[in-house]
């Protein structure tokens, strides 16, 4: 079994979703009543925000890079984000990862496919609703990402 790297804190709501369920699902599959190995690494989302909200893309790379090896370092063979804005800076941070990451974008853009969806809304911060990973991911797959207006 290989351990999870969970980059939390940067949405702490969706953090302990993301552990409940992960846990839930190992253990629906295993029946044996053990638990995943899972590494939690808890961020500052109001660090994480400011560099969004200024910009400085490049930074908040870097920082999470930093963030993502402290999981390598501490035994994560694999990890994720635990917030949809952060993946504005997915691929380059998971070209420079030291472990595979999971995307959560990849991941819905797969689930939605399966379910044959032509069309989907999305909803989350305001980076992320206006940012272009969602539409560009979805894209691929002809699948049409409807966020809200500024104004609604």
């Amino acid at each position: 079994m290989r351990t999870l790297g969970i980059i939390g804190g940067i949405a702490p709501g969706s953090t302990v979703d993301y552990y409940r369920l992960i846990i839930a699902a190992y253990r629906e599959q295993k029946q044996d009543g053990s638990y995943p190995s899972i590494l939690i690494n808890s961020i500052d989302v109001t660090r994480l925000l400011q560099l969004v909200a200024a910009n400085r893309l490049e930074e908040l790379t870097d920082w999470l890079l930093w963030e993502v090896d402290r999981l390598a370092r501490a035994g994560a063979e694999v990890g994720l984000l635990a917030s949809n804005t952060p993946h504005l800076v997915f691929p380059e941070l998971s070209r420079q990862s030291a472990i595979p990451l999971l995307s959560i974008v990849d991941a819905a853009s797969d689930a939605a496919a399966e379910l044959g969806l032509r069309t989907v809304g999305l909803l989350g911060t305001q980076f992320t609703m206006q940012g272009r990973f969602y539409p560009e991911v979805f894209a691929q797959r002809g699948i049409a990402v409807l966020a809200p207006s500024a104004g609604d």
